[in-house]
């Protein structure tokens, strides 16, 4: 099985782990290597960021 691995929205280090994304309001999806780099994003791009 070769499975791609992708690169962190914020740092570019290897995505392990799932569960850490955000969806844009253009339709994007960020992907995130951990907590930390997720909130620091949030943080930074808030009016990107689709809320539900």
């Amino acid at each position: 099985m070769s499975e791609e691995k992708k690169a962190c929205d914020l740092c570019s280090l290897t995505v392990e782990i799932s569960g850490f994304t955000l969806k844009l309001k253009n339709g994007e999806q960020k992907v995130f290597c951990c907590e930390g780099c997720k909130g620091i994003y949030q943080m930074l791009n808030e009016d990107q960021i689709l809320t539900k």
